[in-house]
């Protein structure tokens, strides 16, 4: 016998639970800054590259395979994925079935915040667990958000989710920038203080993972539960009913032709924004410095951190633009200077004004960065029916931010083909024409009456 699955009576719009929601983006927002954007990155290839002198190709070897020492990580942003292909799905069944979404954050949370502080042991002749360390904690990331960004049909009214979703994005900007102050301080300090360079970036590495695990505290104590949970059938598991959950989702995919064609393009083109802020920092430092430029690592997490600042009030720009002309036109407009910023990236920052370019384009990335993704998280909220957030937010997660497996395979594979990352950075352009082709084509009311039919049956 089960318990009733019958809603339990939490109001929407309230502020104080809201906040504690966007907590969760202040806290995992230190692995995407500290992580993802800035220290790994250039840490992970540079200690490859010693690895690989060992071979006459340059290439480091992992169980034989030849890996150039720049596509080290975008390889790991991949499998990651793919692994989050296999897994996600049948997590959302598990908590839209067993009420237990909070307590899955939890545990996934707690599993990257961990993972993440483990990356303090990672030096150069355990180069390749800083890959196996990556995959661990963006695997957990993934699935953490999954229950996060379900939670956003539940604690904000249709009219107030543009809003809110922009408030947490918001929220994540302004917290993973203030701990990348802490480190840039930190690290601009380290010879004073007697640290060597790759210690510093451990210890800044392992502060995310601290930074994560501290600050969801808030989400735990202010983020409610909106059902009572489900007990077990005899004979039955979490994962045997999660398996029976998801099948009987996908069956039912075919009501949501909408929902589907706007994440079809979604996949596309949020491929395309996660691979060019995975690998902005790789990008920086190698092509630039190739061409005359030295791009230290101090002066690239002072962009990163100028970004970040600037995504802050982008991502509520967004908001209101989404209020004025539309969720789906401002996402539309986004797209658009995407593909300008990529188009700029492969054909500039090649004149004495380059390091001023340089910031320019940063801060055009920082306007459309969360605004872009927070007004989609937003819409696609309106598109999924009441009971299946979980599910159809771990097919969402799939590209979500940091999630992405196309585009760094694409990224990964030109540049080590053409022996340049200015090709590899231009074929992300795929992906955004990609999104402006089929975004238009979604009929976005046509999504939502859908997802209204379906819950009133």
């Amino acid at each position: 016998m089960t318990v009733s699955d019958a809603s339990l009576s939490v109001p929407v719009n309230d502020k104080r639970e809201i906040f504690g929601w966007a907590m969760y983006d202040w806290a995992n927002s230190a692995f995407s800054t500290t992580v993802g954007t800035v220290f790994l990155g250039p840490y992970l290839a540079s200690i490859t590259a010693e690895a690989a002198k060992a071979y006459p190709d340059g290439m480091a070897r992992l169980l034989g395979i030849p890996i150039a020492p720049d596509s080290f990580l975008p390889y790991c942003v991949s499998l990651s994925v793919g692994l989050q292909v296999l897994f996600l799905p049948i997590l959302g069944a598990i908590a839209d079935y067993s009420h237990i979404r909070k307590r899955m954050m939890q545990i996934f949370a707690t599993i990257g915040a961990v993972a993440t502080i483990l990356f303090f042991f990672v030096t150069q002749p355990l180069w390749w667990l800083g890959g196996l360390l990556f995959i661990l904690a963006n695997l957990a990331f993934g699935a953490s958000i999954v229950f996060y960004n379900s939670y956003l049909p539940d604690i904000a009214s249709e009219d107030q989710r543009d809003a809110v979703s922009s408030y947490g994005w918001a929220m994540g900007y302004l917290g993973g920038g203030l701990l990348l102050v802490f480190n840039l301080i930190f690290y601009l300090m380290r010879e004073r203080l007697g640290i060597p360079t790759g210690l510093a970036i451990r210890i800044n590495l392992a502060s995310a993972g601290v930074w994560w695990l501290v600050f969801s505290n808030f989400t735990w104590a202010r983020l409610r539960s909106r059902h009572p949970r489900r007990t077990l059938p005899p004979g039955e598991t979490y994962f045997s009913i999660g398996f029976k959950q998801l099948g009987q989702t996908l069956r039912e995919l075919k009501h949501f032709p909408e929902t589907l064609k706007f994440l079809l393009a979604y996949f596309l083109y949020n491929d395309g924004i996660q691979t060019v802020i995975a690998v902005s920092a790789t990008f920086a430092a190698a092509p630039l410095a190739r061409g005359g430029l030295e791009v230290d690592q101090s002066t690239l997490t002072m962009v990163i951190l100028m970004i970040q600042f600037v995504a802050f009030f982008g991502a509520l720009f967004w908001g209101k633009l989404a209020g004025w002309v539309g969720a789906k036109r401002s996402i539309i407009i986004s797209l658009v200077i995407w593909a300008a910023v990529v188009i700029y990236g492969y054909g500039g920052l090649k004149g004495e004004s380059r390091i001023l370019e340089f910031w320019i384009l940063g801060a055009a990335i920082a306007l459309v960065m969360g605004g872009s993704q927070a007004i989609s998280r937003s819409l696609f909220a309106q598109m999924i029916p009441e009971g299946k957030e979980a599910e159809f937010y771990a097919f969402y997660e799939v590209s979500e931010r940091g999630t992405s497996w196309t585009g760094p395979l694409l990224f990964g594979l030109v540049n080590q083909l053409s022996g340049s990352l200015r090709p590899a950075i231009l074929s992300l352009i795929f992906f955004f024409i990609m999104g402006l082709i089929l975004l238009p084509f979604v009929n976005e009311k046509k999504a939502i009456e859908d997802a209204r039919r379906y819950s009133e049956n």
